[in-house]
């Protein structure tokens, strides 16, 4: 019996969180890893990216919710994400013809496009906060727990209970429906190939007629799609505050590098590999030990790693690690 609780525990504080969040971390690094593998530049405003989406997620939830729409049991967001998407869609290809076009018709080199970027995220920050302000807020609704930890007492007989959020199942199922339908548009559809041609040999596709505007646009608006719905999911699963999303830019450049930078693959691997690594290191194993070691052995502080407060530090120094290793990721990107 100790040793079900103990899995449930587990199951409760690592496994479902980990793959909640690994799942966030993977589709804000696909994004990365396709402006990286297409656009050739490291865009340091793609946390700022997901969190201009996420807000007028927001904005549009707190509209519909003053209207009395709603979804049921799912959050009212999602009826709002398809509105927060296009409106980061024009964001990012006006941006795009603001300023990286110029920089792209010089032939800038990526270290110029990245600094630029930089430029943009400052903008895109101040622009969040001026409009939604610096501090929390909430906006998920409908039910809150697929299963409740009182719930799972009650059917299990066992001290320890499991909960399973809405979020955290939607979270899941919502990144497995983006990574199928991105896969398939990637190898399946004529401009999915013709964006992959031009990742791999730029002159090459331009001599096959293929055009760059059409390209350039078409990644700009699945980025705006990847970063919003990774914001919406990390947002509804925890809490929106701009400089959260400033802070998950360390984390998802490391699941993108750590994976393989510019290779979508390992964006998902490197996503979830984070995830786990950060929330392994943070937890407090005491409550499992308590119910696995016998008394004697039993750890008499929290047996912690790392507080949480230092859980981007685990994502900085993974990346570190791979860096010095082994510079093109896991699954073998593109050399940073």
């Amino acid at each position: 019996m100790d040793i079900l609780n103990a899995i449930v525990a587990l199951a409760n504080y690592v496994l479902i969180p980990g793959a909640a969040y690994g799942a966030q971390l993977a589709i804000g690094a696909l994004g990365v890893t396709l402006v990286y593998g297409i656009l050739r530049f490291s865009n340091f405003a793609h946390g700022d990216t997901m969190a201009f989406g996420t807000m007028v997620t927001i904005l549009f939830t707190w509209l519909f919710q003053s209207w009395g729409i709603s979804l049921g049991p799912l959050p009212t967001a999602l009826l709002a994400l398809p509105l927060g998407i296009a409106f980061t869609a024009l964001l990012l290809l006006g941006t795009d013809r603001v300023v990286f076009k110029f920089y792209r018709e010089k032939k800038a080199v990526p270290t110029v496009l990245a600094m630029v970027s930089l430029g943009v995220m400052l903008v895109m920050n101040g622009l969040v906060r001026f409009i939604i302000g610096v501090g929390d807020q909430q906006f998920d609704d409908g039910q809150r727990f697929l299963i409740s930890a009182k719930d799972f007492k009650d059917w299990t007989g066992l001290a320890e209970g499991l909960a399973l959020r809405t979020t955290q199942a939607l979270t899941i199922v919502v990144a497995i429906i983006v990574v199928a339908a991105l896969f398939w548009f990637l190898n399946k559809t004529r401009t999915g190939k013709s964006m992959r041609a031009f990742s791999d040999n730029e002159d090459l596709a331009l001599l096959s007629g293929i055009d760059p505007q059409r390209v350039v646009m078409v990644t700009w608006i699945i980025v705006a799609g990847l970063a919003t719905i990774a914001g919406v999911l990390y947002g509804l699963d925890k809490a929106f505050r701009p400089f959260t999303y400033f802070q998950l830019l360390l984390p998802i450049f490391a699941a993108a590098i750590v994976g393989g930078l510019g290779n979508p693959l390992g964006a998902i691997a490197g996503g979830f590999l984070i995830a786990f690594s950060e929330v392994i290191v943070t937890y407090a194993w005491k409550k499992v030990a308590g119910y696995v070691l016998p008394e004697a052995l039993q750890p008499d502080g929290l047996a912690q790693l790392l507080s949480t407060d230092y859980k981007f530090a685990v994502s900085f120094g993974i990346l570190v690690l791979v860096l010095i290793f082994k510079p093109t990721g896991l699954f073998k990107g593109q050399s940073v």
